[in-house]
């Protein structure tokens, strides 16, 4: 979308790049200076009316995501008068901000990035949803404004951000509002941005963000039964679809919660999905597989071998459009790709870690308090002594973890790492994150909050959105509904977390649905064992990737730093997969999009 001519060919060639993330009908219009396209995933009212780009009076929409309390928000607006002529979650989008103006967006529970642009006054009002769930992306240059849900339509004169390529050293990802290239921004969460076509003129207003934690007093009993009712909320809207709907099935908690609350208030039988590792290290298949038999769900599971995840490199890098080094991006393909014959739309359990204290590194948040506490004199004799292995595992020597100062420091550190891969480390982007360490004084809950402010929008989420868009597949996230992260951060902290026992309350819930001993194991994620395979499978493919000649192209790369832990790596002296595979994958977007020959 842009406020020059251009003409039909150049912006369908533009939308059909990534008509993957809507096969179903690609919508183009021109109205005064402004052509509006959009390829559409049908999934509530199928029929043509409700194709985009879509028109009431002097407005007009392109709008990618999902409305899940659209019916409550139609009932409103008919109240007031309007008549409606589709089924669609759309047209209530359109006609709410006829009523409503910008004060329709706190009302909207759901994942979206839309754009509407009104006539009479010249303006385009775009929004995005609380937690970045769906992608916004605009290049803004000399009066040409452009948006998309991914990088490739954009503007094609692009300069890598030397600022953007450092930030992604130290992350594996590009967090908003950058992009990987000078001139394209990502509109944060929870923000709503206005541009005055005839001023040419941009404004970005937060309508949500986190907020100081205020703790309810609630009893343990109460707040178990409020989450339950507000879970069985959030997947029963979620559930509204004109197309097969499934959920994803893991060996972990989140996934068997919601799929065991949709078998409940679903009148249909699920369908559910597994993934199932070579590696044992790896596999929760089998326990995914007796969650299906006690849930009554209707079953797939789908093995999975390094050819058939290495194989999916290439679409990788060309479906995240920007360096993205979360490697298990490419079993979340391989689970859509597999998916998509059965379903379009997928439940997932993303999200619970964040609001329930589920990751490891929260423990290491609790341990590493403990060891701030131990006089200063013999922190180094405790580290040897005591059963700090976590941190240990994460710092090449005992000095490191010395050096850290606060809590606020080694927070920041899991999220951007212990040590760097630039040659002069700046970490004045992260301001825009610090609000993180004023809104709770308690260590944990501050992690959790950086989680989900940093890592859930610009990693977890980029890794779901480009996994099962890719695929022609919609995801929904119950989890993070915004009600239920709202509610968590008011619980107590030992309703969530207590030693030995992360995401407490979650568990006591499933316990109503699954017996505790069949969900009570170790939590293994959804990894690969890249460590092994960079050195083995993927060895070649490294080295001929990562020689001098792309190396010392990277702005700000400590080459010499980097061969040294490559190097580390291939003679099994220590686990740097995490920083190999990062550069991996920048050298192979350098490529892929012709950066580097």
């Amino acid at each position: 979308m842009t406020n020059i001519n251009y003409d039909k060919d150049n912006v369908v060639k533009k939308i059909t790049s990534i008509s993957f993330r809507g096969p179903d009908n690609l919508g183009f219009c021109k109205v005064n200076d402004v052509t509006l396209a959009h390829a559409r995933l049908s999934i509530i009212d199928l029929d043509s009316r409700s194709n985009q780009p879509m028109q009431f009076q002097t407005l007009h929409i392109v709008y990618n995501g999902e409305v899940y309390n659209f019916l409550e928000l139609k009932e409103e607006l008919k109240v007031l008068g309007y008549k409606f002529v589709t089924t669609s979650d759309t047209e209530v989008l359109l006609i709410g901000y006829r009523e409503w103006g910008a004060e329709l967006i706190p009302k909207l529970n759901g994942m979206f990035a839309f754009c509407i642009y009104d006539t009479e006054n010249q303006e385009i009002f775009c929004a995005r949803d609380r937690l970045g769930v769906k992608p916004f992306y605009y290049y803004w240059k000399n009066g040409c404004f452009e948006i998309s849900s991914q990088l490739q339509p954009l503007s094609q004169d692009k300069i890598i951000s030397s600022e953007a390529v450092s930030i992604y050293l130290d992350c594996g990802y590009i967090p908003s509002p950058y992009s990987i290239f000078e001139d394209v921004y990502k509109l944060p969460p929870g923000n709503t941005m206005v541009i005055n076509l005839n001023s040419s003129k941009i404004s970005i207003k937060e309508y949500w963000n986190l907020q100081k934690v205020v703790l309810s007093d609630i009893s343990y009993n109460d707040a178990k039964k409020q989450l339950h009712d507000l879970l069985k909320d959030s997947i029963k809207i979620r559930l509204h679809s004109d197309v097969p709907i499934g959920s994803f099935l893991s060996g972990g908690i989140d996934s068997a919660l919601i799929s065991a609350i949709a078998s409940k208030v679903s009148d249909k039988q699920i369908n559910t999905f597994s993934i199932a590792f070579d590696d044992p290290k790896y596999d929760e298949s089998k326990v995914a597989s007796e969650y299906a038999k006690i849930l009554g769900s209707k079953h797939t599971t789908t093995i999975c071998n390094p050819r058939d995840v290495i194989a999916l490199i290439p679409k990788f890098v060309e479906v995240y459009d920007e360096p993205f080094a979360d490697s298990s991006a490419l079993p979340s393909l391989l689970l859509n790709s597999v998916t998509k014959p059965y379903v379009t739309v997928a439940l997932t359990g993303d999200g619970g870690d964040e609001s329930f204290i589920g990751y490891n590194h929260f423990d290491s948040v609790a341990k590493f308090v403990r060891f701030k506490r131990i006089p200063k004199a013999i922190r180094f004799i405790a580290l040897k002594a005591f059963n700090f292995n976590y941190l240990k595992k994460k710092f090449s020597n005992f000095r490191e973890i010395l050096r850290i100062k606060t809590i606020d420091d080694f927070i920041e550190a899991i999220f951007i790492g212990y040590d760097s891969l630039q040659k002069i480390r700046t970490k004045n982007w992260l301001y825009k994150y610090k609000v993180y360490n004023t809104l709770s004084s308690n260590p944990i809950q501050k992690a959790a909050d950086l989680n989900i402010k940093l890592w859930l929008e610009n990693d977890s989420n980029v890794k779901v959105d480009r996994a099962s868009m890719a695929c022609s597949v919609e995801t929904r996230c119950p989890m993070l509904d915004y009600r239920i992260v709202e509610f968590a951060r008011t619980l107590p902290l030992s309703f969530r977390y207590e030693k030995n026992c992360r995401k407490k309350i979650l568990r006591d819930i499933l316990e109503e649905y699954i017996p505790e001993k069949v969900f009570n194991h170790p939590k293994k994620g959804f990894a690969i064992p890249l460590g092994s395979w960079i050195k083995n499978e993927l060895k070649h493919e490294i080295i001929s990737n990562l020689g001098d000649d792309f190396l010392l192209n990277v702005p700000n790369l400590n080459v010499p730093k980097f061969k040294c832990l490559l190097e580390q790596h291939l003679n099994s002296k220590r686990d740097n997969s995490v920083y190999i595979w990062r550069i991996y994958v920048l050298s192979k977007w350098y490529r892929k999009f012709g950066y580097f020959k």
